[in-house]
């Protein structure tokens, strides 16, 4: 249980300094852009509306940020860019990563000991494990970039 508590306290750190951090990029690249060429563009009606509902709506986006893969920088720096308020912002933060550490921390520990042991007891099958979960992650990477590449509006050109 201690390894648990160590393991969960040191990615919360983790977490809150590498979501501050981007959420602090992010207000300062939005402040950049407020004095660019851009500045027009981002001060139109239709802009400080979203970016009002993103300052009101936003925290409990960037609460559930957390359990997901991939989507948490992007809401993070959005936040930043956005101007959400601190005292918005920040409860997200600490309820967002403290969930976020305890799964890492507990199902993180759990799938390493499985394979810990797996490796230990019966390497033959540990090396044949990886190996499809492997093929599998390269299978779903391929499939979706080839989907990425070919848009339903592309058109395939034949060749006479």
């Amino acid at each position: 249980m201690d390894e648990v508590v160590l393991t969960a306290g040191v990615l919360y750190l983790i977490v809150l300094l590498r979501a501050g951090g981007t959420f602090a990029v992010g207000w300062l690249a939005g402040a950049g852009a407020r004095r660019s060429r851009f500045a027009g563009r981002i001060s139109s009606a239709k802009f400080r509306r979203v970016e009002r509902a993103i300052q009101r709506w936003g925290a409990p986006v960037v609460a559930v940020s957390f359990l997901t893969v991939g989507f948490q920088t992007a809401a993070n720096f959005l936040a930043g860019s956005m101007r959400m308020p601190l005292p918005r912002y920040l409860p997200a933060l600490f309820l967002g990563g403290a969930a976020w550490a305890l799964i890492y921390a507990t199902v993180g520990l759990s799938v390493l000991d499985v394979l810990g042991r797996l490796f230990a007891e019966r390497t033959a099958l540990g090396v044949a494990a990886s190996a499809v979960v492997l093929l599998a992650v390269c299978g779903v990477v391929v499939y979706r970039r080839g989907k990425a590449a070919l848009s339903p509006g592309d058109v395939v050109a034949e060749e006479s």
